[in-house]
């Protein structure tokens, strides 16, 4: 849970000690499980198949993001001291899913869809300090490059999820 805070105020030392913790993989992914749960309730999911459903498709697309970003880190836009493997980027991409379990406030009337869209950017924000720890870049720039592309085309995925759901 101390993580979970840390993870979301963007601390940089947080992102650091998750990386090389191989025993925090659980927590990570339990992190992403409870973030899922949150969005899929706050983005309107009430029932147990619509829940369970839009958590699957959560899961899924954020595996295909973690993928995604350890291509285009590793092939795409490496430094020169870029250095990673999936596990690294796995733990501190799923830490960074912390301010996730507030999407679930997505579902309060008449504000739920502006603290939705938030905690979203929030949660882009803390994936790039992720990315920037995992890979050891340099700057923000280019963790910024690669988590943007990586969650333009997770979104894509998500969205050709939700088509075929419907």
């Amino acid at each position: 849970f101390t993580r979970m805070i840390r993870a979301s105020r963007l601390d940089a030392e947080t992102y650091e000690q998750v990386e090389a913790d191989r025993a925090s993989n659980a927590g990570a992914v339990a992190v992403v499980v409870v973030a899922s749960i949150a969005a899929a309730i706050g983005s309107g999911a009430r029932d147990p198949i619509g829940i369970i459903g839009a958590t699957a498709a959560l899961l899924i697309t954020w595996i295909f993001w973690v993928a995604l970003t350890y291509f285009i880190g590793t092939r795409l836009l490496p430094e020169a001291q870029t250095h990673a493997d999936v596990g690294e980027v796995l733990r501190t991409t799923g830490f960074s899913a912390s301010p996730g379990v507030l999407r679930i406030l997505g579902a309060l009337p008449a504000v739920g869809l502006p603290i939705f869209i938030g905690v979203t950017i929030w949660m882009l924000l803390t994936f790039v300090v992720a990315i920037r720890q995992a890979r050891d870049y340099a700057s923000s720039g280019r963790a910024l490059a690669v988590g943007v592309l990586g969650w333009l085309l997770h979104g894509l995925l998500f969205f050709v999820f939700a088509i075929v759901a419907i």
